[in-house]
């Protein structure tokens, strides 16, 4: 196998950790791509940025980029992605090398390794090929942008601009041995509860308020497990309150609640239980709490699928080619099946099964984030290998 250059994939995550570029504010990290693919001499009819920015509800500054590749052998097409946002807990990284990891030297802030190294691994694959004149089968590079938010960049990309690739690789958090063949699935929750104003210290009775219809929805579901971890018997699956906004004076009874929260489980009719304790629970408490009058609150519950969970079976293909490339990459695959989304959701749901590997990550979404070097390296030889080496 060819060998890549180490220095200079270690320069080019450090220096894609560094650009700023949480979800919707993604255009430096793009500019940045680009601009390297030009100087290795992609043509501008081979990149595309398409329009998945105007499709999703978060709006943002650019779409997903796609680089298309023709091969210089026979072969099914490949296609390689890794998402190019990062929490906003990273904007502000300052990456440095210390021993055998990459951390930031602010302690404030994430990493961002979640996931710049995959978006290097990419650029670092497609690079090495080019440079090196590897033989290659046809492929494809996408790199989806709003990942944290909810898969919105691989939700909404065309699948045809995709070039109807037959093995689908997805580069994300975890250590390089790490093949993920499924993933759970997620409801949004957008819960509005509506009470009655009053004045607090005057006429409180006058008023019903949505903070304690809210409070007591939260209650109930805590207590009869619905909130957190959630086992039912053989079922499974987790919910969070993760978000509550409303009032604004403490002299003031609470018209107006306004609650996001999120149902997850690899069971689709257990994941919907979950969302159904959750509209029982607001609606009975919006009840309990009433006016003198007897005028009780109400509740505008709004359920999205934000994205289906899936398993991959041992034989799909991009299974088992990606267990081959790390075997030859000198690793052992250890399969596993993801409590979180991941971009390979939506591309499974799209038609595209799509295997997840893992690229160094460690502590993602917190200031004890960390890269593996050795891991990472690791991930841009199998990387470079699933690119360039016949199925």
């Amino acid at each position: 196998m060819t060998l890549f250059n180490h220095t200079a994939a270690i320069q080019l995550v450090t220096d894609l950790i560094a650009i700023p570029g949480k979800s919707t504010q993604e255009g430096r990290v793009i500019k940045f791509l680009c601009d390297a693919l030009r100087r290795a001499g992609v043509p501008d009819s081979a990149i595309t940025l398409d329009d998945a920015n105007k499709r999703s509800s978060a709006g943002g500054e650019v779409g997903n980029l796609i680089v298309k590749l023709p091969g210089t052998k026979r072969g099914p097409r490949r296609l390689l992605m890794a998402h190019v946002d990062t929490v906003p807990l990273a904007v502000g990284a300052k990456p440095i090398r210390e021993g055998e990891i990459i951390k930031s030297a602010d302690p404030t802030t994430a990493l961002g390794g979640d996931d710049r190294a995959g978006a290097a691994v990419l650029l670092n694959t497609l690079l090495t090929i080019l440079k090196q004149k590897l033989p290659h089968p046809p492929l494809t590079f996408f790199w989806p942008v709003q990942e944290e938010i909810g898969l919105m960049g691989a939700r909404h990309v065309q699948p045809r601009s995709l070039g109807n690739p037959k093995l689908c690789f997805n580069w994300d958090g975890g250590l390089a041995h790490i093949a993920a063949i499924g993933a759970t699935g997620a409801y949004d929750l957008n819960i509005d509860v509506f009470g009655t104003p009053a004045h607090a210290g005057a006429h409180p009775e006058q008023g019903a308020s949505a903070i304690a219809m809210a409070s007591l929805a939260i209650a109930d579901l805590t207590a009869n497990g619905w909130h957190g971890l959630i086992v039912k018997g053989k079922h499974r699956g987790t919910s969070n309150v993760g978000l509550i906004t409303g009032g604004e004076a403490t002299n003031v009874v609470t018209p107006h609640v306004r609650v996001r929260a999120e149902a997850r489980s690899h069971d689709p009719k257990f994941r919907l239980k979950i969302v159904n304790a959750f509209r029982d629970a607001f609606t009975k408490a919006a009840q309990q709490v009433h006016t003198d009058a007897g005028q009780p609150g109400r509740v505008d519950f709004r359920s999205e699928l934000k994205y289906e969970s899936f398993q991959l079976p041992l034989d799909e293909p991009s299974v088992t080619t990606a267990c081959d490339a790390i075997r030859a990459a000198g690793l052992e695959p250890e399969m596993r099946v993801s409590n979180g989304g991941l971009d390979a959701n939506w591309l499974t749901a799209h038609g595209l099964p799509t295997v997840t590997l893992g690229c160094g990550q460690a502590g993602i979404h917190t200031t004890d984030e960390v890269l593996h070097i050795a891991s990472f390296l690791k991930a841009c030889e199998i990387a470079l290998r699933l690119a360039s080496t016949p199925a």
